[in-house]
């Protein structure tokens, strides 16, 4: 979900590559038809239809045993442009959750599988510049964790790993904005497959970032509102 661009193109071909057999969907059909998939299908995750869409393309595949999501959007918002945010949380949070969500009903019912997505370090602490992204990325880090404790209850087979890039070189930073070590794209998706593979609960991308996101966890909230991101 979201293989048009970015991290989401990245792990598509990876897994094309890798001879699986991949559906691929996102809003923009004319960049999806660029990719050898065995199946694609236009989804936009904040509309209605999008589960019932996401049901016929595993349907097409004959199955679904890998559910990644990668479709997001993000922007600095300082002025908090009020359609920004809505817009960030219609994406981020309520398309999240309903496809999410979807694919979860389906491996529950359908024997189990796994469900990846990429989330962001920026659910860590909520980030000034950016509000809605940052607090719609903590929900996706606090709603997989959610979703596995419910599983593991359930004694569903369903096994989940969320990745948390730090800035990656992707269209979603295409704001003529610097930002620190930038990671480059397929390097993402190299670590997101492994961390697949290896049923990883949490990986945070990469080594750098793992720092940082440890020494903001310990940044009391006093000293963290003083802070100031440019």
């Amino acid at each position: 979900m979201g293989a048009s661009s970015g991290l989401g193109r990245e792990v598509a071909m990876l897994l094309i590559e890798q001879g699986w057999s991949v559906g691929v969907a996102a809003r923009r059909e004319d960049r999806l038809r660029q990719l050898p998939a065995d199946a694609m299908m236009t989804i936009d995750v904040t509309a209605p239809d999008a589960a019932d869409r996401l049901q016929q393309l595993a349907d097409m595949l004959g199955g679904m045993n890998l559910y990644f999501h990668a479709s997001g959007i993000g922007h600095q918002n300082r002025q908090l442009t009020e359609q920004t945010e809505i817009d960030t949380v219609m994406t981020n949070g309520v398309g999240f959750t309903r496809m999410v969500g979807a694919a979860y009903r389906y491996m529950a019912e359908h024997g189990g599988g796994h469900i990846a997505v990429i989330s962001s370090i920026a659910g860590t602490k909520g980030l000034g510049p950016a509000p809605s992204y940052s607090a719609t990325k903590a929900l996706q880090n606090v709603y997989i964790e959610a979703l596995e404790q419910q599983a593991r209850a359930r004694r569903l087979n369903i096994r989940f790993t969320d990745i948390r890039p730090g800035f990656a070189d992707t269209d979603l930073l295409n704001d003529g904005r610097r930002y620190p070590m930038l990671l480059h794209p397929h390097d993402v998706a190299r670590d997101a497959m492994e961390s697949i593979a290896k049923e990883r609960h949490v990986r945070v991308v990469d080594w750098r970032w793992r720092v940082v996101t440890r020494l903001w966890r310990c940044i009391p909230r006093w000293l963290w509102r003083r802070i100031t991101f440019i």
